[in-house]
């Protein structure tokens, strides 16, 4: 049995020192560590797969060498952490981009494009429908990266810079990640801290949409400055702006506390939006000023036209495809949304890993047990599973030992609903053979280095989780004492710097900020949502959520390799504000206005 130490140099400075040394490696790798290219340009930051490599040795030299776990539990932990990363999250990221790829050849996306287009030629404008409001309804099916892959795809289609478009979903890709793939997050809060699953929800529903309405203004004005405008450009667009983000933050709100739409609280409350913002867009208002991307303004100066009346001409552009066409375009999309609907009910879960209930087989892989049923495989990761275990204040004292199970729930996984999504979206585009075949090369082709990040990244998380060096890092923040309700925030930042996943940080530091809570005398409710709804900061930065956005952005794989630390470098910033932001609202909560925290039902 190997016990978590929290304190294994007898110094709480020294620990938590070494517990931080695979994140500053990856962290420095990723943004500061100096190079040149082939050009001689001097550049920061070297290839993601290089940087998530060396990030991974040290990760296991502290947990072998400081911690002192057993080599062979570091490699298991590993291990189930990039199996669990292939099948929980790369399996849908994947399957959503082979969908998208159809789209594309079928020459389908391109309508798409022109539908969301004639909303509004204002690019201003297309940056809040897509990647906030569009980008909410998929977080709301698949979550896991793939509104960041879609949308980002979708805005480089439409002319955005790779660059401009990965950043500007990233940042989007953040007031909705706590009800991301029908409520995963929550779900998995509610099951490791004990409290009640609705009640949760409602808290990180009387959190979250004060930054919903902030996050189109945030999203305009992050778009507008790295385009050269100025501030008088960026509040032209008030009023548009304010209806995206009203209108989704108030379905959010009442979403969010209701028993029967908790878990779809993204999906309803982004339609919402983008329904809400198209009609006042098309009815009520529209900027007086057109605002176009720089190389658009450029080649406007050069042939001596100005932009208004460039603009003023492609508004009155006809749209040239027919409410048949435009609905035929847009049905992978709707397909999506009702599979990963369906894949999200619990009892249609429960269906398909009952599926093939009888047909069961025992064995045993490496020494350790492989059994269950042809629809529900599970193995007991050798030398880890029941052989670890955590400590007090991380866990009561007397808990059980890790569970650390790879459930093969090949049937009922998030990605299975999207690939099958996808295979019936090639069905209603009437894909040709060769059709198929270019989808299926070209999706692989632009995902391997992605796949190959992510694993890594995955197996990090979970050996700092099973080694207990995450636990020293979130414990560091504990000491903040009546401040806690700020710095819990961050716990779950941390939580999804290092998974990628708020699920995955509320798994790591749900009991953490409910046993801390009741230390300090604060309302668990708080606290434990508070882990959500700051984690969903930490999104924008876990290399995960950044090495997808490039998989869609870029064409060129070497682009893609590089472009992972400029992008960090860029969000990064905007990731600690944004959590800081959280800190407050939670701080507000506990001590200014505490009936915002919504009160446990009564145990009968």
């Amino acid at each position: 049995m190997y016990q978590q130490s929290y304190d294994p140099l007898h110094s709480a400075f020294l620990s938590t020192v070494a517990a931080a040394v695979p994140i500053a490696v990856l962290l420095y790798l990723l943004a500061l560590h100096p190079y040149r290219d082939a050009a001689g340009n001097s550049r920061r930051g070297i290839a993601a797969p290089y940087a998530a490599f060396y990030a991974v040795l040290a990760a296991f030299l502290v947990s072998c060498l400081v911690f002192r776990m057993p080599f062979l539990s570091a490699s298991s932990a590993f291990a189930l952490g990039t199996l669990s990363g292939l099948l929980g999250i790369c399996w849908i990221v994947v399957a959503a981009m082979f969908l998208y790829t159809m789209t594309v050849l079928t020459g389908r996306f391109e309508i798409v494009k022109e539908s969301i287009v004639h909303i509004s030629f204002d690019r201003r404008l297309q940056c809040v429908l897509i990647a906030f409001s569009f980008g909410a309804i998929i977080e709301g099916t698949s979550g896991f990266g793939t509104p960041v892959a879609i949308a980002g795809a979708v805005m480089v289609g439409l002319g955005f810079r790779p660059f401009q478009a990965a950043v500007l979903n990233l940042l989007a890709n953040t007031a909705p990640v706590a009800w991301g793939a029908i409520g995963t997050p929550i779900v998995t809060l509610s099951s490791v801290s004990g409290l009640d699953q609705v009640t949760l929800s409602a808290m990180a529903g009387r959190q979250l949409p004060f930054v919903s309405v902030l996050v189109p203004f945030w999203l305009v004005a992050t778009f507008v400055k790295m385009e050269g405008g100025t501030w008088k450009q960026v509040f032209e667009v008030w009023p548009a702006a304010l209806c995206a983000g009203v209108s989704f933050a108030l379905v959010q709100f009442l979403a969010s506390g209701s028993a029967e739409l908790h878990l779809m609280t993204d999906v309803v409350a982004g339609a919402f939006s983008v329904i809400c913002t198209a009609l006042f867009l098309r009815f009520v208002w529209h900027p007086k000023t057109q605002f176009l991307l720089r190389s658009e303004r450029e080649a406007l100066a050069v042939a001596g036209g100005s932009t208004a009346t460039a603009m003023t001409d492609r508004s009155k552009w006809k749209y040239a495809y027919s409410v048949g066409e435009t609905l035929h375009a847009w049905l992978p999309w709707m397909i999506l949304i009702v599979c990963c609907a369906l894949w999200g009910m619990p009892d249609f879960k429960k269906y398909l890993n009952a599926l093939f209930a009888g047909v069961t087989f025992s064995t045993t892989l490496l020494g350790s047990a492989f059994k269950g049923t042809l629809s529900l495989p599970v193995w007991d990761m050798p030398l880890l599973h029941n052989l670890v275990q955590r400590m007090p204040p991380v866990v009561a004292a007397g808990a059980k030992p890790e569970v650390a199970r790879f459930t093969i729930n090949w049937l009922s996984a998030a990605g299975t609903g999207v690939f099958v999504a996808a295979v019936l979206s090639g069905l209603v585009l009437r894909l040709s053979p060769a059709l198929w075949g270019r989808a299926v090369a070209q999706t692989l082709r632009r995902m391997k280095v992605p796949i190959l990040v992510m694993s890594l990244v995955l197996g990090l998380g979970y050996l700092t989780r099973y080694a207990g060096s995450d636990a020293v890092l979130a414990l560091a923040f504990t000491s903040a004492g009546g401040l806690y309700p700020f710095f819990a925030a961050y716990v779950g930042w941390l939580g999804v710097f290092l998974t990628g996943s708020d699920t995955a940080s509320n798994a790591l530091f749900g009991s953490l900020q409910r046993i801390t809570a009741e230390q300090l005398h604060l309302n668990p409710v708080l606290t434990v949502a508070t882990n959500s709804t700051g984690g969903v900061m930490g999104k924008m930065i876990d290399a995960q959520s950044i090495m997808v956005a490039c998989a869609a952005c870029y064409e060129d794989p070497k682009d893609r390799a590089h472009a992972l630390g400029p992008i960090f470098r860029t969000v990064f910033w905007h990731s600690i504000a944004g959590a800081a932001v959280i800190g407050l609202i939670a701080l507000l909560q506990a001590y200014v206005f505490p009936g915002m925290i919504p009160a446990l039902p009564a145990v009968h």
